[in-house]
């Protein structure tokens, strides 16, 4: 259920586009629930789609096209790498495969503490800064070799202590 406060966070950003063009609002309604609740259900995608008077499977193609739009709960750090070619070329692959190595995880999975969710991601246009990643949909992280990374993930390990 969308609650009063939401709905108003709602109106304020559907008041930014023409009335008729209110469906311009999806990416900024899914950012608002997703704040709020961690995550993008199916029936909250239902209740936006029904807010801007669109079908629920187009709310639903914005939500799984773009991967800063969790379906599920994820970790208090999501660690997307680049795995997209350039970045492969320059061992993108190989920064993820060391994250999963020392996380314990693989793709797609959330470790055991809760802590951190690993994903891979399409092109974040740093190429050149490759092996790149982004910490929270936020902070783009750029030549990530392994110690930068094991740097990385034991500072967001010790800022939990």
């Amino acid at each position: 259920m969308i609650s009063d406060s939401t709905r108003a966070r709602f109106d304020r950003e559907v008041a930014k586009y023409p009335p008729d063009q209110k469906q311009s609002a999806v990416m900024a309604l899914l950012a608002i629930v997703q704040q709020e609740q961690g995550f993008v259900t199916k029936q909250s995608e239902e209740e936006i789609a029904q807010y801007l008077g669109m079908p629920t499977i187009a709310v639903h193609e914005v939500t799984t096209f773009y991967n800063m739009y969790n379906q599920r709960p994820v970790g208090k750090y999501k660690l997307n790498v680049c795995t997209n070619l350039p970045c492969q070329l320059r061992d993108g692959q190989k920064a993820l495969q060391h994250l999963e190595r020392k996380l314990g995880i693989t793709m797609g999975e959330t470790t055991p503490d809760g802590l951190f969710t690993l994903q891979q991601s399409e092109c974040l246009g740093a190429c050149a800064d490759s092996p790149v990643m982004l910490v929270n949909d936020r902070t783009m992280c750029s030549f990530m070799s392994n110690d930068k990374l094991d740097q990385l993930v034991d500072g967001l390990k010790g800022a939990q202590g």
